[in-house]
């Protein structure tokens, strides 16, 4: 296809048109196809967008479109003139009669799809290009630590490989729009009516709406309540029911998710056997004393054979660089498999991102990471489940259920999390306090052992969706999984 005469826009210099590769006729012949024929739209891929032509008029003219089709109007050179006759390089290209030359030269339609490719891969060259430069440029600065400057880089790679831009940038309302209608959209069509990841705890489903991606939750609790035990149990829930179908990228997750969990106070070994006796409803003690007999080592066998496939992906550095864990996270997300769900167990064992920062106190540390955790959920676009210790200052009052001024190092724990989960279980503090056996005082305590045994509550202090509250919930102290009690009046809004 023969180009056409085609002035270059006031935005690109003489040395940019000969050093960044493009294909001015390759972004004609689209434009021209998708004038002539507007189904054209349907060949090209999803991921072609107007960020990715090179010349900015044809940037603005792919948009407009775009925007007409998929508001069921026609997009040709009559109707558009209108809309670009106060442009400047409009005027320059020629007006109506360039309109008019790209619809008289446009290939065969089934051509676009081609054309489409090679636009989007000379964009990336030029992405790749300026994040060079970046490097090249910040590399030899001294005030730069070069850790940092990797992670950067990486983030910047990354957001190339995903979208298609080193850099998101302003996205218009129409678009955010048709997202958030497409959420709303998937979340009727699913079972029970949620837009994000199930926990597989139906009371706590309905008070949250599921686990949304690009939120970051804090489940938090005093040591031994079970926030580790119910962060496992989630990570379980959403990985055994991982389906997925194909697509023409790749594939597509339509149910449960896949899941990385960090553990970086457990061993992954210590962390697989509290998930073989939940799912194997062997006790978790009985199994590390070896305390089992046949018919019990029959049962954890074959609840191993059925969820040794889960996609449950367990990282087990301790004190490890939050740095790090973003970009294992992000391999992560790039592979096969893909990436639905991220736990951090906990977040107070993480360390700040770089070497630099080693003078920072606590509170800043634990603000860097909370900031890099939701920074990490939106980039990816998943659910972040990070866990976290409550203070001291629990154990003081009367009444122990925990509240948002207990986190610990709390200087943005609350302010960066989309939601904050209190576990919260009354039996451990009341098993403590056992009278002398025989007393009128321990018979009045066993009554209310017995209201408060096998239970625990999941208080909800903080939900920028949603309202808070207190979801009951099921315990087993021995297998360490909770579940949904079978009874009304679950909750209990505070």
């Amino acid at each position: 296809m023969t180009s056409l005469a085609l002035a270059p826009s006031p935005s690109v210099t003489d040395t940019e048109v000969n050093s960044l590769p493009h294909n001015l006729e390759a972004e004609q012949a689209i434009l021209g196809a998708l004038l002539f024929d507007n189904q054209v739209t349907e060949r090209l891929s999803d991921k072609l967008a107007g960020k990715h032509f090179y010349e900015p008029f044809h940037q603005r003219l792919f948009d407009a479109i775009e925007e007409h089709v998929r508001q069921g109007l026609l997009a040709d050179p009559n109707i558009l003139v209108e809309r670009f006759r106060k442009d400047p390089a409009f005027d320059e290209l020629g007006g109506i009669r360039y309109l008019a030359d790209l619809v008289d030269r446009a290939p065969p339609g089934s051509h676009a799809a081609d054309y489409g490719r090679l636009v989007y891969d000379l964009a990336l060259r030029r992405d790749l290009i300026r994040i060079g430069g970046d490097i090249v440029k910040q590399a030899p600065e001294p005030g730069k630590d070069a850790r940092e400057q990797i992670e950067q880089a990486e983030q910047s790679l990354y957001t190339l490989a995903e979208t298609g831009a080193s850099s998101t940038g302003f996205v218009p309302f129409s678009n955010a729009l048709a997202g958030a209608v497409d959420m709303a959209a998937e979340a009727f069509q699913r079972d029970g009516g949620l837009a994000g990841l199930s926990t597989g705890l139906a009371d706590l489903d309905q008070k949250l709406g599921g686990l949304y991606p690009s939120d970051l939750l804090i489940l938090a609790g005093r040591p031994s309540m079970g926030k580790t035990a119910l962060a496992t149990n989630i990570a379980f829930n959403v990985a055994r029911n991982y389906k997925w179908e194909p697509t023409p990228d790749g594939r597509k997750t339509t149910s449960g998710g896949v899941v990385a969990f960090f553990s970086l106070e457990m061993s992954a070994e210590q962390l697989a056997m509290r998930i073989l006796a939940d799912a194997s409803g062997v006790s978790s003690d009985r199994l590390r004393k070896g305390e089992i007999d046949a018919s019990d080592f029959g049962r954890v066998r074959d609840a191993a054979i059925e969820i040794g496939e889960a996609p449950l992906f367990i990282d087990a550095t301790g004190g490890l660089p939050i740095g790090k864990l973003a970009a294992r996270a992000r391999r992560l997300k790039r592979a096969e498999h893909g990436l639905d769900l991220i736990v951090v167990d906990y977040l107070q064992l993480a360390t700040a991102a770089s070497e630099g920062k080693r003078d920072m106190n606590r509170v800043q540390e634990v603000s860097e990471i909370t900031q890099t955790l939701k920074a990490l959920a939106k980039e990816l676009n998943v659910p972040v489940v990070a866990l976290s210790q409550l203070s001291r200052q629990v154990e003081s009052r009367e009444d122990k259920r925990p509240q948002l001024s207990d986190l610990r190092e709390s200087g943005s724990i609350e302010q960066d999390a989309d939601v904050v989960m209190f576990v919260y279980r009354e039996s451990y503090y009341l098993g403590r306090t056992e009278p002398r056996e025989g007393s009128e005082e321990h018979l009045k305590w066993q009554q209310d052992m017995d209201e408060v045994r096998g239970k625990a509550e999941v208080i909800i202090g903080k939900q920028r969706h949603g309202p808070i509250g207190t979801v009951k919930v099921s315990f087993d102290e021995n297998t360490t999984r909770f579940g949904n009690l079978a009874q009304t009046g679950r909750y209990d809004p505070r």
